[in-house]
């Protein structure tokens, strides 16, 4: 009995299919079998392959691989992120239609690899050790076009499409599973220490270009359209639009950030 309940602890279907589906791209692919040994099959658990390849994409004459991998596999492991590695991991699979495999993701779009290191850096600054952290941040733009501080807290299931140019601040919160797209900012006003960023809700999507500045709360379930600018509070469950961004009615559906519907009207 123990055992099988050891062995059924063990299954990680996320996992499993993923390693099937390399499998698969190594047979139609052989060029790329290095890259697709290294970054999955070589590795035991989705938790591994996260800490190679964020210290793959990382390394630099600063910082070499094998430091970075000791980091990443440590704080992964300690931190249990591994669950939330998986719900972005499936958020990017269920919602982007240019996603067509569980390996796509961690392999080739940027966007989900810059948040997988983001939580690293996320939980090192957490940890007390910030200028650790900070050294993450600055990669992370770097290497990805992305900057986000280590201090923003972001939930799980977030899926960034193109991921370009996305800016997160030091005290922004972004809820479970949030869509948003390229060259959003969720950005401050001004010059103050304290709260200065951005809320946003659960099951939000924000469209390409937005700006969010201040620190306001955008409702659970609300969608921002592309190229606004929200200055103040969104309600739940509604769609703003404009510069600056104003109601134009409801959301649409349960789930913006599910159905990725960006349609006024």
């Amino acid at each position: 009995m123990a055992q099988t309940a050891a062995h059924l602890k063990s299954i990680d279907p996320v996992w499993d299919e993923m390693v099937r589906q390399a499998q698969s791209a190594l047979e139609q692919e052989p060029l790329l079998g290095a890259m697709i040994h290294s970054s999955i099959l070589h590795h035991s658990s989705l938790e591994q392959a996260l800490s190679y390849r964020i210290a793959l994409k990382l390394a630099s004459a600063e910082m070499p691989e094998q430091m970075l991998r000791e980091i990443a596999d440590h704080t992964i492991r300690s931190e249990e992120l591994g669950a939330y590695s998986r719900a972005d991991l499936m958020a990017v699979r269920e919602r982007d239609p240019a996603c067509h495999n569980l390996t796509q993701p961690l392999l080739f779009f940027k966007g989900f690899q810059a948040i997988q290191a983001y939580r690293v850096g996320h939980a090192l600054w957490r940890d007390g050790r910030k200028d650790l952290a900070y050294f993450f941040q600055s990669r992370i733009s770097e290497v990805f076009g992305i900057d986000i501080h280590p201090a923003a807290v972001i939930g799980r299931g977030l899926m960034i499409d193109h991921a370009h140019s996305i800016v997160i601040g030091e005290t922004a919160v972004v809820g479970d599973n949030v869509s948003m797209l390229h060259s959003v900012t969720l950005g401050g006003t001004g010059k103050q220490d304290d709260e200065r960023h951005p809320k946003i809700g659960d099951g939000v999507l924000i469209g390409a270009g937005a700006k969010v500045l201040g620190n306001i709360k955008v409702g659970h379930c609300s969608r921002i359209a592309a190229g606004s600018v929200v200055l103040h509070e969104v309600p739940p469950c509604k769609t703003v639009a404009g510069v600056p961004a104003k109601i134009v009615g409801e959301a649409g559906c349960e789930q913006p950030s599910i159905t990725m519907d960006q349609l006024l009207g």
